[in-house]
């Protein structure tokens, strides 16, 4: 379907890529790793036929439905919905003509339209785009809203949308989950899960690309090679051919101590919490990631903690909130040290506020809220990067900081974040979102917390420095609290689970993979109930008996739809087999048209069930 003949590309005087050659077939699902500045988000342009490689050839199919995500969303009057629509053209071009031809009471035209309509199943293009931007934390009433009155990140979701409701052959994502909440990111892996054409992603995130990815296309010096099976799969394969070739034997021992630390502090608790043993599927791999990541730039240890007060503080029916705005109440939280919690809940439910009250951003509202004298903690915000002196260097940022450490201390120091030579005295401002997220955290590590606050740190980080603050993180003898989208870093270093969710804290008793059926299980529940008709209680008998019908005709509809998921589900599974793609063409043909069948079944059955649904309300 795609392919790469020899392909050099060049910026300047540097090959970007050199001499790459490789082919995506249609259906697969290909995710780019590679540390930044590698040319992955170069390809994608060269896909896009914004770049031309300066030798060698890119293929691509004719009339190829290319979609991709736009990295600019105007301040438009339309709202969020209409918005996401744009992103079917061929549904908004049959919509245009079909209004056109109403107009001109052409009967001949409409009739062909509707046919049009029907095949694209256009009717039912408002609903999936409600389904889109319900599942990226857009609540009913916002999805009314004008594009305008959305910040950023919110816009960034709406292109997103738009891009998923392209009906595309092929789904180009550069870093789709930077802007998104663990709990949109499991719905987004899900939604890609289900996709039926071929996908390439750029991610930094592990998990996801395990997720949904069949193939791993690895970019480094210059050239790229292509692995079949997930990010895991390629994680230990490569570290099985670094493992052969590297003589850096006293390096990847002390990167396997590490491992061996982990291990040993987890496999103790196995017995007496349900995330450990989620966590201990991971060891039997661990030997094989250390080495994948012994060329990293980056190494850094959280140092002993001078002082670690029991407990560190104190909730006991705390109230949070900004101003007479109450978010969080009757909050019970004791923190002591070396309690790991990972702090989950759809984004606006208040994870943020929580973390910034016992941080003392913001006051508590009421309650009882003791912290130690001693507390010392160090907290990246989500605006942490924003805080940093544009025109300072990491140099002075830490001077500023500890005006008593000589240069060569610190230069030693901030040499385990890459910030190394020039680098260290250059000003902050032009650096990239990962220079600068990579300078927040130093800046936190250097002041020795025994409490860390970390929402969502791994944004702009790519998958060496994830994997170097996983390590840092296994070692530190404090206490945390972590919101962040990225699975695996929470999994890995979190003991307990939290949920925040209808203006309470609570426990949350499972391991991710729990609260990923948890939360999809809701989901379903969700998107029934958001297109309710009258509740038969409110109903009369004699309308009951009227309305009979339909709902059993919803009821089935249902049931449908749930059986048909089930059933591509279980072909997902079978096309994500790499041994598939090497075995005869004819089963993988077989395959993918029992699934395209499956999916016209089930857009039938959807178009069905809203059918039922509006009678029923207008019944």
């Amino acid at each position: 379907m795609l392919s790469f003949q020899q392909v050099t590309l060049r910026r300047g005087a540097r090959k970007l890529l050199e001499d790459l050659s490789l082919t995506v077939h249609a259906g697969q699902k290909v995710g780019l790793v590679g540390r930044n500045g590698t040319g992955k988000s170069s390809l994608f342009g060269m896909v896009l036929g914004e770049l031309a490689p300066d030798l060698g050839e890119v293929g691509l199919p004719k009339k190829l439905q290319i979609a991709t995500v736009r990295q600019e969303t105007p301040a438009l009057d339309c709202s969020a919905l209409d918005y996401v629509l744009d992103g079917d053209a061929e549904y908004r071009e049959v919509e245009r003509k079909l209004s056109q031809a109403e107009a001109e009471h052409d009967a001949g035209a409409q009739a062909q339209l509707h046919e049009r309509m029907y095949a694209i199943d256009g009717y039912a293009a408002p609903s999936r785009a409600g389904r889109l931007l319900h599942g990226l934390a857009f609540e009913p009433e916002q999805q009314s809203q004008p594009v305008r009155s959305f910040s950023g990140g919110w816009r960034m979701r709406m292109n997103l949308a738009q891009a998923l409701m392209c009906r595309s052959d092929l789904l180009l994502l550069d870093e789709p989950t930077n802007h998104l909440d663990l709990d949109a990111v499991i719905w987004l892996s899900d939604w890609l899960k289900r996709y039926a054409g071929t996908l390439m992603v750029i991610s930094h995130d592990r998990e996801f690309l395990d997720a949904i990815c069949d193939q791993i296309l690895h970019l480094e010096r210059g050239t790229g090679t292509l692995y079949s099976g997930n990010y895991s799969s390629f994680e230990r394969t490569r570290a099985e051919r670094l493992e052969q070739q590297q003589a850096q034997h006293q390096a990847q021992q002390v990167q396997l101590a590490h491992l061996k630390k982990f291990v040993d502090r987890f496999r103790a608790k196995a017995s007496k919490a349900s995330q450990a043993q989620s966590r201990l599927k991971q060891i039997e791999r661990m030997e094989l990631v250390g080495p994948a990541h012994l060329d990293s730039p980056f190494s850094f240890v959280f140092a002993e903690c001078p002082r670690l007060p029991n407990p560190l503080l104190n909730m006991n029916g705390a109230r949070a909130g900004y101003g007479e705005t109450l978010i969080l109440s009757n909050l019970k939280l004791s923190l002591v040290p070396g309690d790991r919690i990972g702090l989950l809940g759809r984004n606006g439910a208040g994870k943020s506020t929580l973390i910034k009250t016992i941080a003392g951003a913001i006051p508590a509202l009421g309650g009882e809220y003791f912290r130690d004298r001693y507390l010392n903690i160090g907290y990246f915000a989500q605006h942490s990067l924003e805080q940093l002196d544009p025109k300072a260097s990491p140099l002075l940022h830490l001077q500023r900081m500890d005006a008593k450490a000589t240069e060569q201390q610190l230069r030693s120091f901030l040499g385990g974040f890459d910030f190394r030579g020039d680098q260290a005295l250059a000003p902050a401002g032009p650096f990239s979102g990962g220079e600068k997220a990579r300078l927040a955290l130093a800046m936190i590590v250097y002041r020795k917390p025994n409490l860390l606050l970390l929402d969502e740190p791994t944004n702009h980080l790519d998958l060496d420095m994830r994997h170097a603050l996983e390590m840092a993180l296994q070692s530190f003898e404090g206490a945390m609290i972590l919101v962040s989208h990225d699975r695996h870093l929470i999994d890995a270093t979190c003991d307990r689970l939290w949920v925040v969710t209808g203006g309470a804290c609570a426990p949350f008793e499972g391991d991710l993979d729990d609260y990923a059926k948890w939360l999809l299980r809701a989901e379903s529940k969700n998107e029934s109930a958001a297109k309710p008709a009258a509740p038969a209680r409110n109903q009369s008998p004699a309308q009951r008996k009227q309305t009979k019908p339909l709902r059993d005709k919803l009821k089935q509809a249902e049931q449908q739809m749930e059986k048909l998921q089930q059933q591509i589900s279980g072909l997902d599974q079978q096309l994500a087999d790499p041994a598939l793609y090497n075995g005869p063409p004819t089963e993988l043909a077989r395959l993918s048209q029992e699934q395209a069948q499956l999916r016209e079944q089930l857009d039938a059955t959807e178009a069905q069930w809203l059918a039922a649904m509006e009678a029923l309300e207008s019944a």
